[in-house]
């Protein structure tokens, strides 16, 4: 029997969820106009009336704004903070961005908004066969993201209990003491907690976990059947982001449900000018949604979030859920191009975990670009589990099939010389990142 956490909502049909959406629309843009002064001077100096804004296709005539126009519009570059969107009183928390792009941006959240960020995951949760009475390990930070406060909360109102330990390096007699029905961490984190409970003697497989999540980055599809090997249970996925986009993958694991009513996702051209149909990759420029008469302290249209996606369908998915779903993100910054072809990291993870390399290596790696125009090198780096018995020859060629399949420009290149792949294979911890502070950059652009 299928489960819901808002029954009504999740299944609502899909002419009445696209007019709920732009009812909520026409509400949040004239909130935007009254509350935020970075909103209120645009519509000002551009001549726009926000009763112009009936739905969602009219959002195109308003700015897709960036995380460099959140910091432009915040100390130190101005006085006050102008995407702030409600009276101090109402601010419940403050948070900040890591800051890895530059001065972190500033968000402010009234307790309504956390209420409304903790509905969605907790949809997730629920879509993920999560219950009342679910044991779940949160291996993400506390603090200024608000990933793991929001999970926490989630967990409250369906009645799981959460394990807030906040990294996945505990003692393992977590595992033993608590005996967690399911754990939220990195495909990473997942197989090095794994490794240290089979060096103590305890199985994954016959521990007590029933389901896993991954959520923090995205992954290849590769590297999450390893997981789900290694732990025999089901690996979820989930997307979410301080700005507040959280989508979940429900237990059917045929894409990420976007919470429609709560959050409107566009996808856009690599140029930002327009829309892209169903089914073709884009940018994901997401708005915040508000239901009429609530408050937010942070409101943004047309947010830019760096991100890639493609939606999948808009049509009611076997789970019974209504609302859109949309592949795996995956981050811009991942991004490289080269001979005119990009590829992401989730395309390098993918040639790492071919299901053969995985009885010789450990999962970690890392790759580096280097060259100039003419001839360009990608130098790949796998950690392996004994550098004495590595087949190398084999993962070389696993990983250069599977990589190459279906890139036809850098096939080509790499044919012709202009574009090398070489392999470089490690003991364990052997790995440049293992040095470095702060969460892996597993693709490295050095030209």
């Amino acid at each position: 029997m299928a489960q819901y956490f808002r029954e009504k909502m999740e299944t609502m049909p899909r002419d009445e969820l696209d007019s709920l959406v732009d009812e909520r629309i026409r509400y949040t843009v004239k909130y935007a106009y009254e509350n935020s002064p970075f909103y209120r001077k645009w519509f000002d100096e551009n001549h726009v009336n926000p009763q112009d804004v009936r739905e969602h296709e009219d959002l195109r005539e308003l700015p897709i704004i960036s995380g460099k126009t959140v910091r432009e519009n915040q100390p130190p570059e101005t006085e006050a903070f102008k995407f702030k969107s409600t009276d101090w009183k109402d601010v419940f928390t403050i948070h900040e961005t890591s800051g890895t792009s530059g001065t972190p941006k500033s968000f402010f959240l009234t307790w309504d908004d956390w209420n409304r960020y903790a509905e969605k995951y907790a949809r997730a949760f629920v879509s993920q066969n999560f219950t009342s009475g679910d044991r779940v390990v949160v291996c993400a930070s506390y603090g200024m993201n608000v990933g793991a406060n929001t999970m926490t909360l989630a967990a409250q109102k369906i009645g799981m209990t959460i394990i807030p330990e906040g990294k996945c390096t505990f003692p393992v007699r977590i595992m033993k003491n608590y005996e967690p029905t399911g754990i939220v961490a990195s495909v990473f984190k997942l197989l090095r907690l794994a490794s240290r409970m089979e060096a103590e003697g305890i199985d994954p497989q016959e521990s007590s976990i029933k389901r896993l999540i991954a959520g923090g980055e995205s992954f290849s599809e590769e590297s999450r059947a390893y997981v789900e090997e290694v732990w025999d249970v089901p690996v979820y996925n989930t997307y979410g982001s301080t700005e507040g986009t959280m989508c979940g993958e429900c237990s059917e694991k045929a894409g990420l449900h976007v919470p429609e009513d709560l959050v409107h996702l566009d996808v856009y051209d690599p140029q930002l000018e327009n829309f892209v149909d169903d089914g073709e990759c884009g940018r994901i420029v997401l708005t915040t949604l508000l239901p009429p008469g609530a408050k937010t302290g942070n409101l943004l249209l047309n947010y830019d979030t760096d991100d890639t996606t493609v939606v999948v369908t808009r049509e009611k998915c076997d789970c019974g859920r209504t609302h859109m779903r949309i592949l795996n993100p995956q981050r811009e910054a991942e991004t490289v191009w080269v001979m005119g072809s990009p590829f992401n990291r989730v395309d390098v993870e993918q040639g790492v975990f071919q299901r053969d390399n995985m009885d010789h290596l450990t999962g970690e790696y890392e790759a580096f670009i280097y060259g100039d125009e003419e001839e360009v090198t990608m130098r790949v780096s796998m950690e392996c589990r004994d550098p004495a018995s590595c087949d190398r020859d084999m993962i070389q060629d696993r990983f250069l099939k599977s990589f190459l399949k279906y890139k036809p420009a850098l096939h080509e290149a790499h044919a012709d010389g202009s574009f090398n792949i070489i392999f470089n294979f490690t003991s364990q911890e052997g790995l440049e990142f293992y040095n470095v502070r702060g969460r892996p950059k597993r693709l490295v652009d050095r030209r």
